[in-house]
């Protein structure tokens, strides 16, 4: 095993996170990495980032918040990524990467498994598909065809059983693609597609490369046959069920983001309003935390997961509160109906699931109400 990582996305997210575990696992001698990092959208607004990544020097992340209620910042040179490639530009660099890789990390955003109409031509090794499903579908072929062993699908994007959802599409187009039966059975009983979810709030980009964010961090992965995680790191956590630390983050963290998303854009308040600023509000704060109260509380001891919500919304309210971190609203809001999709919908179609009965949630039923 070559220990190499290739990573679709350029997100400050992964650079603070996934980027950063690896660097410090590396420094503690454990034999992981280096990352190959791949550019999907060929966005020539981020080709100035894409090149920056193979600066040997490596790229500051500054971690500010609180731990254990004490101020702490400390800043770190993350060294794990060896090159920046893009998918459009630099496609036959990336099938030798991906070919050489053990493991393949991930974050294309809220849209990135929408594949739209997309149809394959695996038989066309220089064409570049155009969605990120499409790309890995193509490059797994490939490395397939070359008798390469199978790799470890890790994605990182917040979709419930993420690993799974992405295994389904990409055996769909296969399918589609009138792939060879072997290629599908390989892709199904080869290929680890592990589900995990992520957790850290990375608030600022540096430029070109690095970023700036808050000192907790989770990477929760589920087990399953054949899984061997890259590294071991204090914020990775191998788990049986991922359900408990999602709905958590979901529907405690990210919900709470998203209604005051919700609240700045109908309040038309600063365009560079930050989520402290806005909590700072005591009307803002009082309100969020009666949603907490009222709302989402009762809902996740109707699931059975009283205590540990509340321990959550707790820890939340003072991440949220991190005088160290300018978590923009503008950027939270992107995506905005997608995310009340899975934040908040979710939330109360979970709820209701579990009691059989409508739950009592006004702020949350206007807030979907506004993005349909």
């Amino acid at each position: 095993m070559t220990g190499r990582i290739l990573q679709f996305g350029t997100s400050r997210f992964l650079q603070a996170h996934v980027d950063l575990f690896v660097h410090e696992a590396r420094e503690a001698g454990q034999r992981v990495g280096p990352i190959s990092v791949v550019q999907v959208s060929g966005s020539a607004a981020r080709a100035g980032r894409v090149a920056a990544f193979g600066n040997p020097a490596g790229y500051p992340v500054i971690i500010r918040g609180l731990e254990d209620g004490a101020p702490v910042e400390r800043r770190v040179t993350v060294t794990s990524i060896d090159r920046g490639l893009s998918a459009a530009a630099d496609w036959g660099v990336v099938r030798r990467h991906f070919d050489e890789a053990d493991y393949v990390v991930s974050n294309t955003g809220d849209s990135g498994y929408e594949t739209g109409a997309e149809r394959l031509d695996l038989a066309a090794a220089g064409a570049v598909p155009d969605s990120f499903p499409g790309k890995l579908a193509a490059l797994l072929h490939h490395r397939w065809q070359a008798g390469a062993r199978a790799p470890t699908i890790l994605p990182c994007e917040l979709v419930s059983r993420n690993g799974q959802v992405l295994q389904g599409i990409v055996l769909r187009l296969a399918e589609a693609a009138g792939a060879p039966t072997g290629f599908r059975d390989w892709l199904r009983g080869d290929v680890v597609w592990a589900d995990t979810l992520v957790d850290r709030i990375v608030s600022e980009p540096l430029e070109p490369v690095g970023a700036v964010a808050e000192p907790y961090a989770l990477w929760a992965i589920a087990r399953r046959p054949g899984l061997v995680l890259p590294c071991t790191h204090p914020c990775i956590v191998l788990a049986d069920d991922l359900e408990p630390f999602e709905r958590l983050k979901l529907h405690i963290l990210n919900l709470g983001h998203t209604l005051l998303a919700d609240r700045w854009m109908r309040e038309g308040r600063a365009p560079d309003a930050t989520v402290r600023a806005l909590l700072d509000d005591d009307g803002v704060r009082g309100w969020l935390e009666g949603v907490y109260r009222d709302e989402v509380l009762p809902g996740f001891r109707l699931r059975g997961m009283g205590p540990e919500a509340e321990a959550y919304v707790a820890t939340t309210l003072e991440r949220f509160r991190n005088p160290f971190l300018d978590h923009r609203l503008a950027d939270i809001a992107g995506s905005h109906a997608t995310k009340v999709a899975r934040r908040l919908s979710a939330f109360r179609d979970w709820v209701g699931q579990g009691s059989g009965a409508e739950p009592d949630t006004p702020a949350l039923t206007a807030a979907i109400a506004r993005a349909a």
